[in-house]
Order: C-alpha cells, then structure tokens, then sequence
C-alpha cells in the first residue's frame, strides 16, 4: 500500500514517517514509569501522552500500546507497590457492604436463570446491532431500530441466558456474562447519545449531516460541548451534562481528508 503511495519499495528505502500534527493532539501527562499525576493512577496506550501524542494512528496507537503494557508497565507498577504506603481499607464501610451485596445478588441472578441461549449468542447478536446500526457510519432510522430492539435482547439476557459453572469457583463463564449484562447497558446509551447528537464529528458521522463532497458537517452552535451521561438507575433515563467547549486561542474548523 505505501508503494502504490509513493512510488518507492519500503524494503530498500525508508519510509517517509515524520511528526505530524496527530503526534501533538494530546493525553493524559504521565511520568517515565507511566504514572499520571494521581499517585497510583497508570495511563497506558493512546489515554497518555508519552510516546505518539494520543494519536489515532493504527499502527504506531497500537505499537504503543504493546510497548506499555508489555515492556514498560510490568518493570514500573511493582516499584509503586513495593514503596507506597497505603492504608489498609476498612471492610466494614458502608459502601463496600453495598457493593458486596449487589455482587453476590448479580451472581446469584445470573446462575439461576438456567435458560436456553449462551452468553456468547446474546453477545454475537448484540455486536452485529450495533455494527450495522450504529457502525462508523449510522443514521436516525437505524438508531431508532437499535433502541427498540436493545431493550427486547436484554429482556431476552435475563430470562433466557444459560450460564454454566458454579459460584464460589473460578467461572468465566459467569465473568463474561456479568459483562455482557454491563454491554447491554451500554450499547443502549451509546446508540441514545448518537441519536442525541445530530451532526457529524470524529468518529461520529451521521449521514444525514454531511457536506456536498461526503464530509463530515458540525453543528458547532448545538453540539460544541464535552457531554457525560448520568446514570440514574435501572428503568430511569439517564441525564446528559455538558461543559461548552470554549477557545481563546485556537479555533475549530472543518476537517477534511480530501
């Protein structure tokens, strides 16, 4: 593919690599052993800003991830272990108690249902949703249909999912269908939030707001804002809070990879 580019085999002469502005768009700071400036807090990957800027970059993202968690964090974790010296926490805190109990209700919901489907086909069904509608490309219609039919294969999870194993053992089966229970959650907000946003941004491209030549369109007068979504409990929507994206210095403009 880089040869059909340039014109030139990266075999015999090297390739044409240099920083470029992904290299400056950011991340967590953290220090040479990969912790951020809360003592106890690592940022692997693309979340720091130590090697590749928090780059969106295939392969040097994904080279930096395997740096971090293969050669890097092993050898500096250890040492904050060894010399920190934490307080042993208190069991008795109300808070652990809570969520103790929401655990082994979980566990114990999950292993009695004894139905008839895997977790990993509720799983495979969920995924193929969203793939199709709420993929790198989405669209009203389609997220609407992803809405009706998430909470329809979630109430399919808990009354007919069968997970083997017992409690009290190492069970991964009830490992995984505790977090396929966590995606059904989140597929439906993720699918609410971009039908919620109604413009094309990064990642986010809705079909109905592009520009004449197939790129992305912003609404910067509606949607110019960092959201986070409250969750407010099961059968309860969740609240969206926004913090407006203010800059002084610099100014957002459109994005073309034409």
């Amino acid at each position: 593919m880089y040869e059909k580019i340039t014109g030139e085999n990266a075999y015999a002469v090297p390739m044409r690599i240099y920083p470029a502005v992904h290299y400056t768009m950011g991340g967590t700071w953290v220090d040479y052993n990969l912790m951020s400036t809360v003592p106890g807090l690592f940022v692997l990957g693309e979340a720091n800003f130590s090697d590749h800027g928090a780059n969106r970059l295939g392969a040097s993202a994904l080279m930096q991830g395997l740096a971090d968690g293969y050669f890097v964090l092993p050898y500096t974790i250890g040492n904050y272990f060894a010399n920190a010296k934490q307080p042993q926490p208190s069991l008795n805190h109300a808070e652990f108690k809570r969520a103790e109990t929401e655990v082994k209700n979980l566990t114990s919901r999950l292993l009695s249902i004894k139905g008839k489907r895997t977790v990993t086909s509720l799983h495979r069904e969920l995924g193929k949703l969203l793939w199709e509608k709420c993929g790198m490309a989405r669209n009203e219609t389609g997220l609407k249909e992803a809405l009706k039919r998430i909470p329809a294969l979630r109430e399919e999870f808990w009354k007919n999912v069968n997970v083997t194993g017992e409690n009290g053992e190492f069970n991964q089966n009830l490992e995984y269908a505790g977090r396929v229970a966590d995606f059904m959650e989140f597929a439906e907000l993720l699918c609410l939030d971009a039908l919620h946003r109604r413009e094309s941004c990064g990642g986010h491209f809705r079909e109905e707001f592009q520009t004449s030549d197939g790129e992305a369109k912003r609404n910067d007068e509606h949607f110019a804002y960092v959201a986070a979504w409250e969750y407010k409990g099961p059968q309860t929507s969740p609240e969206l809070h926004e913090e407006t994206l203010v800059y002084e210095e610099a100014h957002m403009s459109t994005r073309s990879y034409k």
